[in-house]
């Protein structure tokens, strides 16, 4: 009987050490990254507004394209429309597309070191609205 109270102490000793040992293997905030330069998320390309030379938004993202390789093949980009009526999506390769997190600026893929964002806040192309309705419509 006195050996079980032994057990519990040695028991309840040894758990802070045992918890030190997990929590120092776990990655830290502080050294996780917070942006990698060059990359995007995919996910967040969804939605982001393409524009004109002349700064009129004419579309935007509706989706990424990867090929098997795990590349992006391109962007579909959706033109016109009122409420998903009358869109029509075209494919556009991301080199087609000069984005930036600002109007009158481009970046190649990299976000500003004091950004958090992961993805730029438009896309500007050398084209009009008739121009890229007249391209061949993008089907799933």
């Amino acid at each position: 009987m006195r050996s079980i109270p032994a057990v519990l102490l040695a028991c309840a000793l040894a758990t802070p050490v045992a918890m030190a040992q997990n929590t120092a293997s776990t990655p830290s905030a502080a050294v996780a990254p917070v942006s990698a330069a060059g990359q995007w998320r995919a996910s967040k390309l969804v939605g982001v507004n393409i524009y004109n030379e002349q700064n009129d938004k004419i579309g935007e993202i509706d989706d990424v394209i990867i090929d098997g390789s795990g590349k992006v093949g391109g962007v579909v980009v959706s033109v016109g429309g009122f409420l998903g009526m009358g869109e029509h999506d075209v494919m556009m390769k991301m080199n087609q597309i000069k984005f930036a997190n600002k109007a009158g600026t481009t970046t190649t893929g990299s976000t500003s070191s004091d950004s958090k964002q992961w993805y730029p806040d438009r896309g500007t192309v050398n084209a009009t609205k008739d121009q890229l309705k007249a391209m061949p419509q993008f089907k799933y």
